[in-house]
């Protein structure tokens, strides 16, 4: 497999360097880690927001460091949680004083490593909380996870709670925004094709020219069932239907929407992924408030998609809609 890589040892280094000579003012990095936080932090008089996780996902997760969303990000080799101590340190580096929320998707290396650097941040006085997004609808056990899997539903939980911090609110505020979030979010995904990691150079699961998985995870984890190739319409329709039936909306309410392309996606058939979708969700008697389509957290190269809906009350529209300036996300 062809890939614009060196040596694939040095691949999440060689990337967090090119992200901070892309954005030099807005991104450094904690000296001898793989950790990014913003520039200009700690914020002051500001709670500060992390997350991390394996790389691969780009633009998550320092994508989202900024304004508006999160204070820093680690970045662990590709689909491998952070060690604990370089999450320790990236809470340190993000405490203003105000405590600091863990934003962890539900990976069990990652749960566990958060976990850890929380109770060594606690030694150093810092107070911490944490929340687990598991919003993947498609299977409750999984390669990585005990639970559900967090996947693209974990963006919106940054932007709320970013908002929410942004805005003045305390560690305890922040947190609640944030499981407001993940209580009414739910995603399924697809793949087309396998992705292809650095060190393997090759594709990690076989899938047929003439099948695709339905409630693929974001690092290849097998989904739900292998079926042959289906058009975009009815993969959206099946990926729609289990995340409108996991969250059980009463007609007439608001959502937002998520179509998220898995990394090797052109746009123009993310787009005709959302002509059905909305169809869908007016079919449901559902209001789309707001719809997002766009590769927000990929699996390398990976052909396919995934769609989120987010169930959203006046609260969440604020803060989903509150400004924020990211590398990966402005407005």
């Amino acid at each position: 497999m062809k890939k614009l890589i060196n040596n694939p040892e040095n691949v999440v280094d060689e990337m967090l360097e090119g992200m901070l000579a892309a954005y030099p003012d807005r991104l450094r990095r904690l000296d001898g880690t793989d950790v990014l936080v913003r520039a200009d932090g700690p914020v002051d008089g500001k709670v500060g927001l992390v997350s991390g996780g394996g790389s691969g996902h780009e633009p998550t997760h320092a994508g989202y460091i900024g304004d508006g969303m999160l204070d820093g990000a680690a970045a662990g080799q590709v689909f491998t949680s952070p060690t604990a101590d370089q999450l320790s340190e990236m809470i340190q580096a993000c405490d203003a004083g105000e405590g600091v929320l863990n934003i962890v998707k539900n990976y069990e290396g990652d749960v566990m490593n958060f976990e850890t650097a929380a109770e060594m941040a606690d030694m150093e006085g810092i107070e911490v909380e944490q929340v687990v997004v598991n919003d993947d609808v498609a299977v409750e056990d999984s390669l990585y996870t005990s639970g559900r899997r967090g996947v693209c539903g974990t963006i919106l939980v940054h932007k709320a709670a970013g908002a929410k911090a942004a805005a003045g609110g305390d560690l305890s505020e922040v947190k609640a925004v944030a499981e407001k979030v993940i209580d009414n979010v739910g995603t399924m995904g697809t793949a087309l094709t396998s992705c292809v990691t650095p060190d393997k150079g090759e594709p990690t699961f076989d899938l047929g020219e003439d099948e695709i998985e339905l409630g693929i995870g974001i690092h290849g984890e097998p989904g739900t069932e292998r079926v042959d190739v289906m058009s975009a319409d009815e993969i959206t329709e099946e990926l729609t239907q289990n995340v409108l039936e996991d969250l059980a909306l009463d007609e007439g309410q608001e959502v937002m929407t998520i179509v998220n392309g898995m990394g090797g996606t052109p746009l123009m058939e993310l787009f005709v992924v959302n002509r059905k979708l909305q169809e869908i969700i007016g079919d449901h008697g559902l209001e789309t408030w707001d719809s997002w389509v766009g590769d927000y957290m990929t699996s390398l190269d990976m052909m396919g998609c995934s769609i989120t809906v987010c169930a959203v009350d006046e609260e969440l529209k604020s803060l989903l809609s509150a400004p924020v300036d990211t590398p990966a996300l402005k407005g």
